[in-house]
């Protein structure tokens, strides 16, 4: 099958590779998309010790089971597979599983033709929904799992808070999508390239601002604040523009250097949450929320052929897309 391969730092290589090999318990899916991760680029920058090259990358993924039982039904892949019987995934927190794995990390992912899957992490597609924004129910899933977190810990339902939402990523858009589905208005979304951020303020409503060029006075200012890069610099302006008694929820991983006040989070008692992934049932409410239409139309979702993966990772490595996501599609469908 030809595959898109990670083989060293900021190289991806559009290549041939063996096809999948199933165990017993899994079925193989014909890729039909791919989204980019921030995690992927990660990898790409050589920043991530877990994806070690050469490596196929990709988790965001919807196509055609053309294995098993279920062969010919369209599916989502929930790429994060777990034991389902340790205490984590016994009450609920399947995602903390001590024998998680995620496929594009130490497994193969789905930049490919074909990609293999244990057959309990499948969720029906519907047929109203395409499989290019079907793919995004993995970062939307992320988006749903962080929310909820942020409105069990807050004082006040979702609708009523003041956000501020720090970076114009894929997950960045996704809250600030959520958000206003929920009823939430007052919105505030950081981001430092400006087309990304012209994009996003044309998709999501939200008010948008570039923390390096403008100038504008948000400290003690936000009952919530979700930090959706996770690098020093965004935890510092997090941990600034969160109120006394607030919560600050940090998605990112992009680094874990500095920015994190403890005496404010002390002297304050501000909320900090961490979020890891998503359980099942956010990514089968993540389907839904994407097939009703609570996060628009979408359109801000480029397409590119697999084959040109490669210019696609360079070209967001160098902000030179508009774009908050980039889906991969087989080139039979471009």
């Amino acid at each position: 099958m030809k595959a898109l391969v990670y083989t060293n730092t900021n190289e991806i290589v559009y290549r041939d590779e063996p096809n999948p090999v199933l165990n017993p318990d899994e079925v193989l899916i014909k890729v039909e998309a791919t989204g980019i991760c921030g995690s992927d680029m990660h990898a790409y920058h050589g920043r991530d010790p877990r994806r070690v090259p050469p490596l196929i990358l990709g988790h965001e993924v919807a196509g055609t089971i053309i294995s098993g039982s279920q062969k010919g039904s369209r599916a989502v892949i929930n790429p994060l597979i777990t034991c389902c019987t340790c205490y984590y995934c016994d009450t609920g927190f399947s995602n903390l599983c001590d024998q998680r794995e995620l496929i594009g990390m130490r497994l193969a992912g789905a930049y490919a033709e074909y990609v293999k899957i244990p057959s309990r992490n499948l969720v029906a597609l519907p047929e109203t929904l395409s499989s290019v924004h079907a793919s995004l129910a993995e970062p939307t899933a992320t988006a749903i799992h962080a929310l909820n977190l942020a409105r069990i810990k807050s004082f006040r339902p979702l609708a009523e808070l003041k956000v501020m939402v720090v970076g114009g990523g894929a997950i960045g858009m996704l809250v600030g999508l959520l958000l206003r589905g929920y009823g939430c208005f007052d919105i505030l979304l950081a981001e430092t390239n400006d087309l990304r951020g012209k994009s996003a303020a044309k998709h999501t409503g939200c008010q948008v601002f570039n923390p390096i060029t403008d100038s504008a006075d948000q400290e003690d200012s936000f009952d919530l604040v979700i930090d959706c890069v996770g690098g020093g610099k965004t935890r510092e302006l997090a941990m600034s523009a969160v109120k006394p008694g607030g919560t600050l929820v940090h998605i990112g991983l992009m680094d874990s250097q500095n920015g994190l006040d403890i005496r404010k989070l002390t002297l304050f008692e501000v909320t900090l949450i961490g979020v890891y992934c998503y359980t099942a049932a956010d990514v089968r409410a993540a389907v839904k929320a994407l097939d009703a239409g609570l996060l628009g139309d979408l359109s801000w979702v480029e397409t590119r052929p697999l084959s040109q993966g490669a210019q696609a990772f360079s070209d967001l490595d160098k902000g030179l897309s508009a774009s908050a996501k980039i889906v991969l599609v087989p080139d039979s469908q471009t």
